[in-house]
């Protein structure tokens, strides 16, 4: 019978740890080193770049505050018959304008960028 080397076992396990930990190692550095958005820095009460559960839970309620109110403006603007919610043709009119905005807010952009030239 033919003893095999205690690296035979190892090896295998070695190599495993390496290719299964090396993504955890990576995401958890990418993370730590991520700076916050605009948004987020709002919420970022202590200042220390990174938000806290409390952060979040405010982040979170801030976010669905701000849907209700956008929701109840479109509603408002866009609601024809009054019914409550928009319907295909209520849809089409306010994706139009949004993208007449969009439009609007990139050829500003661009008259701006060739002021500075």
């Amino acid at each position: 019978m033919c003893k095999s080397s205690p690296l035979v076992k190892i090896v295998p396990a070695l190599l495993a740890l390496i290719v299964l930990g090396t993504p955890l190692a990576l995401r958890a550095e990418g993370e730590a080193s991520r700076k916050l958005t605009k948004n987020q820095e709002k919420y970022d009460a202590d200042k220390d770049g990174k938000l806290s559960e409390e952060e979040k839970a405010a982040a979170k309620a801030g976010a669905k505050a701000k849907a209700k109110e956008t929701r109840e403006a479109n509603l408002e603007k866009y609601d024809a018959n009054k019914d409550g919610k928009l319907d295909a043709d209520e849809k089409a009119k306010k994706q139009a304008d949004e993208e007449a905005e969009r439009k609007a807010k990139k050829a500003a952009r661009e008259a701006k960028k060739l002021e500075k030239k």
